[in-house]
């Protein structure tokens, strides 16, 4: 099982029926939530939120229905609801001085790779400035054939996109039963999974709190994207006002083991690629390359094919030698203004901005 305090890079997402209660903002659990995340931030541990909450409190503003909303009136709700939602997070991490960041995706984000790149490069930004990102679907425009449907599968998705180590799934169970425990007393919490069967596959069930979306499936669908990922996932009871610390001392709880980790996994994802093109790389930059180093534009000696950015391309040594496989951050006629040039020119060639490397060392395998 995991350690959170070891953890390098960990994922929380919280459900709406822990943060919202009668269409109001529980202020006293998120304030013992912003207790745990700064604890865990003053021991080394990069931590993304993935908050539900933005329906459930425009919801209660708004008046409306408890009922199922219709689209039109979900999204409205949840318009005014993430005001609100990103306030209080700001409010409850600010006595901490840590200072919270919000990033709304949609399934689309992570499905098209340039805007999948830039969602990544967003939030490794934002960690790296020391901030805690909170994510949450971007239901104001989200409709049923490009949402998440649950925070559960966007917090897998989220683990994978960054690269963390650890995802914890704040719930109203403690765990994966054999049985649902409401309906059977001898229903038994598996303390650790290391491998997510058929069989257990099975004894999920479907029901979900009248807040939320998901249900046990969507939690075995989240731990097979996260453990595939590299990152051990565990399933918890999130009520109490200190559920990291509470799952850190021990708490019951489910545990899934990862089949390997973040790195090698993405690593892995990218050498499956298929080239869309070719970059020759000087001498200079084959040694740079071979020491774990990103590509630079200054290294690059031609350009070959059709690419654009976050497409991958193959690297060639000076002898034609295949070195490796990488995502461009710049499409190929870009690559091609910008080929031999110091990444300080970058700006006054193109005309806007643009990335110091050509090929991040992170989304590159030599």
């Amino acid at each position: 099982m995991a350690s959170l305090t070891q953890s390098k890079r960990l994922v929380v997402k919280i459900g709406s029926a822990l943060l919202v209660g009668g269409g109001k903002l529980r202020r006293d659990w998120l304030t013992g939530l912003a207790e745990d995340v700064a604890w865990l931030v003053g021991q080394g541990t990069q931590v993304v939120l993935v908050s539900s909450g933005s329906i459930a409190l425009g919801r209660g503003t708004l008046g409306l229905d408890a009922a199922d909303l219709p689209l039109e009136q979900s999204q409205a709700a949840a318009a005014v609801g993430q005001i609100r939602l990103a306030r209080a997070y700001e409010e409850a991490l600010a006595p901490h001085g840590l200072t919270a960041a919000q990033v709304l995706l949609t399934l689309e984000d992570s499905a098209d790779r340039r805007r999948y790149l830039n969602a990544r490069a967003t939030l490794e930004t934002l960690i790296g400035l020391g901030t805690v990102p909170i994510v949450n679907e971007n239901d104001t425009v989200a409709t049923d054939e490009i949402r998440f449907g649950d925070n559960d599968r966007l917090a897998a998705q989220i683990a994978v996109t960054i690269g963390a180590d650890t995802l914890v799934l704040l719930s109203d169970v403690d765990g994966l039963y054999t049985a649902n425990p409401k309906n059977d007393p001898a229903a038994r919490r598996f303390d650790v999974v290391e491998r997510i069967t058929p069989e257990i596959e099975a004894m999920a069930g479907d029901a979900g709190s009248g807040l939320s979306r998901g249900g046990m499936k969507t939690k075995l669908m989240a731990a097979k994207t996260a453990t595939k990922g590299g990152a051990a996932m565990a399933i918890c009871e999130g009520s109490p006002l200190r559920p990291l610390k509470a799952l850190e001392d021990g708490a019951p709880a489910t545990w899934f083991l990862p089949e390997t980790d973040p790195q090698a996994a993405r690593k892995r994802w990218i050498a499956a690629m298929k080239p869309r093109g070719e970059i020759t790389v000087d001498a200079g930059a084959a040694r740079a390359l071979s020491q774990g180093k990103s590509l630079l534009p200054a290294g690059i000696r031609a350009v070959s094919g059709r690419f654009g950015r976050g497409d991958p391309v193959a690297i060639l040594g000076p002898e034609a030698a295949r070195l490796g496989i990488g995502l461009t951050r710049y499409t190929a006629d870009e690559a091609r203004a910008i080929a031999g040039r110091r990444s300080a020119e970058i700006e006054t060639v193109l005309g806007y901005p643009g990335r110091a490397a050509l090929i991040h060392r992170d989304d590159m395998v030599v």
